[in-house]
């Protein structure tokens, strides 16, 4: 066992097994589950299962039994998502079966997990659980099953290794064959049950659903409904975030909870995504349902729940909406969700639909709004706040006096409170009120809580950066000769017009008369375009993302458009809203709903040249395009609009590590003022000043510079020989990414350019390192586009050919490259660590075998470090191992053998026992040494290729020791080659068939029965590397 493993093992899966038993797991070793499956390719724990099924339906006859059980088996599907969903949908829907009760056949709902009594299930954590996969076995470290199903599948890392977190969720995506790169790697139908994947190392845990790229897993950080003193308290010491991400997810009222109702199955342009709740939104809705629930006065029962924008506020809603109908006591209930603007209202009503909430209803008019309310209970609605609108002298009729009618209301904050929220109230007086907002509450709103009630949960700004929900925003001033806010219109007017005669400037100035005016004026759009479109080419479009325009009316966004067109501008497209009175100028920029939705879609579509939007009146609140990384801010926004408008920024995506906010008009000259109605500590890192990020340089180029701080900078050798260790390479990879994500976010701004030289240079160095030491972790793959650009330029401007991709000793160039190397301790550790390379890439081609090396080389790099030989000898000693490994073959042709013979030769040699001294045959001792063979897979219907020395099954006495070993190796092969149709790996038959003729060829040379079944699993993973190709 190595360090690595140890440290996997006693610092994170022992901890996790224990914390698991501690809340209310039965860990059962997997060997003992074994004892029950029909084949190692079974996942579910099928006896448990239909046990289950019998204590929660004990009405079922044995043949529904059975079908039951198929239903979670032996889903069709036609790709991983779509099982896993159809399953889910059983656990958590029931399904039906036909059956007589005593009442004629009727249709039975069959439940497979008691969700009301969590007590009533069984809860097992296995380790270790062997699953044959497509072509190999994977052995998760952790499986959770409830009443025999697999829900949970948490992969364990060592902290001490290099990005533990992304070692495990690269190896859960290895499990899944979520990427082509994969297949064939895994064993995908573990994953058709699993709810939920977890990545742990013991001090950083995430946890995601399947197919979940890597970026958007997210921490666990609350153990709702403890605190984290409370579970301090329980378990005795200060927990680990994997102890708070366990008991959060896993407590197994948590997990039954979450896989019931927070679950969601979205689709987005055909694609099916699999979307978890994060923590707030588990902690909000339950905070939601227990206020509804505990509350004395139904007047009490509703609040506010403010969670900042892109972290997933309609999703809130929904899941808030999932549980309401969850609730027994409350029958069924009428939900109502109410939108300020129709593009809310389709998108909330969107998402909903998306996510197959049951027949949401749009109310389409006033009179259709009515109609909705006075029908029967246990509707979802989706309206608009304007559909409650009266004549002024009315009063509101009454459309519903139940208790048990919900109203969400979305933007909390907006319109609500005026006339139209009294009507709304009125027409429901006994219903419960829910706010929910992106924005936090202002200073002057106390009408907010007097409608809704108090918060009911807050997740601020800060919070949601922290965890990685959202992006950070920063903001620059750009262009200030220019800018509109806090100047008076002469100044603005002079400096723009300065070029003018006194003549013009007078008939200009009676033209733009207006603030608003003077910023449309095209001699200004045209300098702020020259300008975007030098900074968005420069900064934002290299690393593929996008831009959007706000300008302060439609005719200036009409400028800002023929003026992007016509100095060449990367495509952008305008989108803002139509009059049936507007001049031709704007007319002719009028669009569909169609027309918008293809733009917008083109334009969140990173692969699409569609680069820039411009605005004015629409996109600017709700519009959620990961892909947009700045905003070009040419309006006058402040308070909740400017919070709004901003955060249009701040969604996630890969490689993004910031918005921009870039500031024309002078907002950011006044933010305070501009946000001055929001507490400080509620926008606490809402917006950080651009330059604020150069200290931070300053502080990540140390810490990056600083490895090499007693080397000669140089050499080569030296600073590479500093990166050997691999602890010490993963601490400079931290370093070195994060001074990357400074110069990224940064360059080409001049404020950076003292820092190219080094980034260059250690850019040299580590990719000198990632081929010295095969390390593929230090690619460039997680530096953005143009810190990227300009280390490879470097590299092959230093002429370095090897700094880009390392050399195989398989290559003919090997030797001339070692031999370019001037010293003898260089040229090494260059072998070293190719050797080491090709034994893990070539280790399962035949085991023994790279194990002998591995110890060789092992014993080799220990009497250097004491010391005992010198570099030369060290040299020498690895030219050997080298030589050994690359002429395998001639050792195998040297024993009359072909490579795969001598594979299953070694395995069988290194087993030790059996082999028998029975009397020889003739026929064995005529028999010839078998031939190199070139493996070919036969078809199936083909007849079997008989060998010339082939020797029947009957013939059952071999030689002695070497020979003998040799005739089994070669027999065990021809008698799996006769059977390795094409596709064998996937066809339970033919492999139970294989380990058949293993375990009668074992038997019959002596080997006893414990040792037959793992050298008969040894040779079948063999012979699915060696003919399974």
């Amino acid at each position: 066992m190595t360090s690595h493993d140890w440290n996997e093992l006693h610092l994170s899966e022992d901890p996790a097994i224990e914390f698991l038993q501690s809340i209310g797991y039965t860990f059962i070793p997997s060997d003992e589950l074994d004892k029950k499956r029909a084949s190692r390719k079974e996942v579910v724990l099928v006896k448990r299962l239909e046990k289950a099924i019998k204590k929660l339906n004990p009405w079922i006859s044995d043949e529904n039994l059975k079908k039951a059980a198929r239903e979670i088996t032996n889903v069709q599907a036609v790709s991983l998502m779509d099982a896993n969903e159809k399953i889910h949908t059983a656990l958590v829907h029931t399904i039906s079966l036909e059956q007589d009760l005593g009442q004629g056949k009727k249709g039975q709902s069959v439940h497979f997990i008691d969700f009301e009594h969590p007590e009533n299930n069984e809860f097992i954590v296995t380790r270790q659980f062997r699953v044959q996969g497509t072509k190999k076995s994977i052995f998760p470290d952790i499986i959770i099953f409830v009443n025999g199903i697999p829900l949970v599948v948490i992969e364990c890392k060592s902290p001490t290794v290099q990005n533990p977190l992304e070692e495990a969720i690269t190896q859960l995506h290895r499990y899944q064959e979520s990427e082509d790169k994969f297949k064939g790697q895994g064993a995908p139908h573990l994953f058709c049950t699993a709810q939920i994947l977890i990545g742990t190392c013991g001090q950083a845990s995430m946890f995601a659903a399947i197919g979940t790229p890597h970026m958007q897993y997210a921490e666990w950080k609350i153990p709702f409904p403890l605190t984290l003193d409370d579970l301090q308290n329980k378990i005795g010491k200060i927990p680990s975030p994997q102890d708070v991400l366990l008991y959060g997810i896993l407590q197994p009222s948590n997990l039954l909870d979450i896989v019931r109702n927070f679950i969601v199955y979205e689709v987005d342009s055909g694609r099916t995504i699999k979307k978890l709740a994060r923590y707030q939104q588990f902690i909000a809705v339950n905070r939601t349902i227990d206020r509804i629930r505990t509350a004395k006065n139904p007047a009490k029962r509703g609040g506010v729940i403010w969670h900042t924008q892109g972290s997933g506020k309609s999703l809130t809603m929904l899941w808030v909406a999932v549980k309401l109908r969850r609730v027994m006591e409350l029958e069924n209930p009428t939900i109502v969700i109410v939108t300020d603007r129709i593009d809310l209202d389709v998108q909330i009503s969107g998402t909903f639909e998306r996510c197959g909430f049951p027949n949401p209803e749009r109310a389409k008019s006033v009179a259709g709004l009515r109609n909705l309310l006075k029908a029967r209970v246990g509707k979802t609605i989706m309206t608009t706040i304007q559909k409650f609108q009266e004549a002024a002298d009315d009063i509101h009729p009454v459309l519903s006096e139940e208790k048990n009618l919900f109203v969400m209301v979305d933007e909390a904050h907006r319109t609500q409170y005026k006339s139209l929220a009294a009507n709304m109230r009125q027409a429901m007086p006994d219903a419960c009120f829910l706010g929910f907002t992106g924005t936090p509450i202002d200073k002057k709103d106390r009408s907010t809580l007097q409608t809704f009630g108090p918060y009911i949960h807050t997740y601020t700004i800060d919070q949601s950066v922290k965890d990685g929900a959202t992006v950070p925003i920063y903001y620059e001033s750009r262009l200030p000769d220019i800018r509109i806010e806090g100047e008076t219109l002469d100044a603005i007017f002079d400096r723009v017009f300065k070029d003018y005669s006194a003549e013009d400037r007078e008939q200009i100035k009676k033209k733009y008369a207006t603030h608003e005016a003077i910023a449309g004026a095209p001699k200004r759009i045209e300098l702020i375009c020259l300008d975007i479109i030098d900074h968005f080419e420069k900064h934002i479009y290299p690393n593929g993302f996008k831009a959007q325009i706000v300008a302060v009316s439609r005719d200036t966004a009409v400028t800002y458009k023929e003026t992007l067109d016509r100095l060449g501008a990367p495509e952008s497209a305008l989108i803002m809203s139509s009059g049936y009175n507007d001049p031709e100028r704007l007319a002719k920029y009028h669009l569909s709903k169609e027309q918008q939705q293809n733009l917008i879609d083109r334009f969140k579509d990173m692969n699409k040249p569609l680069a820039i939007l411009i605005v004015c009146d629409m996109l600017i609140t709700d519009f959620d395009a990961p892909v947009e990384q700045v905003m070009y801010l040419d309006s006058p926004f402040k308070e909740h609009t400017l919070l709004q408008a901003i955060a249009r920024v701040n969604r996630t995506s890969e490689g993004k590590d910031y918005g921009l906010v870039v500031d024309y008009w002078g907002v950011s000259r006044f933010l305070q003022d501009a946000l001055s109605i929001f507490q400080p500590k509620d926008i606490e890192g809402i917006m950080l000043p651009k330059t604020d990020e150069l200290p931070r340089l300053e502080s990540r180029h140390r810490s990056a510079i600083r490895f090499f701080d007693k080397a000669d900078k140089n050499n080569l050798e030296a600073c590479m020989k500093i990166l050997e260790p691999e602890d010490i390479r993963a601490e400079f990879d931290i370093a070195f990414k994060r001074f990357s994500q400074s110069m990224d976010m940064l360059l080409p701004d001049p404020s950076a350019l003292p820092y190219a030289k080094d980034l260059k240079w250690l850019g040299k160095i580590r990719n000198a390192a990632r081929a010295r030491y095969r390390d593929a972790r230090l690619d460039l793959s997680g530096c953005g586009e143009k810190v990227r650009n300009i280390i490879e330029e470097y590299i092959r401007a230093y002429g370095i050919d090897k700094l880009l991709e390392p050399v195989s000793i398989f290559s003919e160039r090997f030797d001339e490259e070692i031999d370019k190397l001037t010293s003898a301790d260089a040229k090494a550790s260059e072998m070293e660590h190719a050797i080491r390379h090709e034994m893990s890439v070539r280790y399962d081609e035949d085991p023994v075998f790279y194990q002998s090396l591995r110890e060789k080389l092992e014993k080799i790099i220990a009497e250097r470090r004491q010391e005992r030989i010198d570099a030369a000898m060290q040299l020498k000693l690895l030219q050997s191992v080298k030589d050994e490994m690359v002429n395998v073959h001639n050792a195998a042709e040297d024993m009359g053998m072909s490579e795969s013979e001598f594979a299953f030769y070694n395995l069988l040699s290194n087993a030790g026992a059996g082999l028998c001294a029975c009397p020889e045959t003739p026929e064995n001792n005529n028999r010839k040494i078998h031939r190199p063979r070139n493996n070919r897979i036969r078809k199936e219907g083909q007849p079997q290729r008989v060998a010339p020395t082939q020797v029947s099954e009957e013939q059952a006495a071999y030689g002695k020791d070497t020979d003998s070993r040799k005739e089994l190796a070669g027999l065990i092969l021809d008698s799996l080659e006769e059977l390795a149709v094409i596709d064998w790996i996937h066809k339970e038959d033919v492999q139970r068939e294989m380990r058949k003729k293993i375990k009668r060829h074992l038997r019959a040379t002596g080997y006893k029965l414990n040792e037959i079944e793992p050298l008969t699993t040894k040779l079948i993973e063999l012979a699915r590397v060696r003919l399974g190709r």
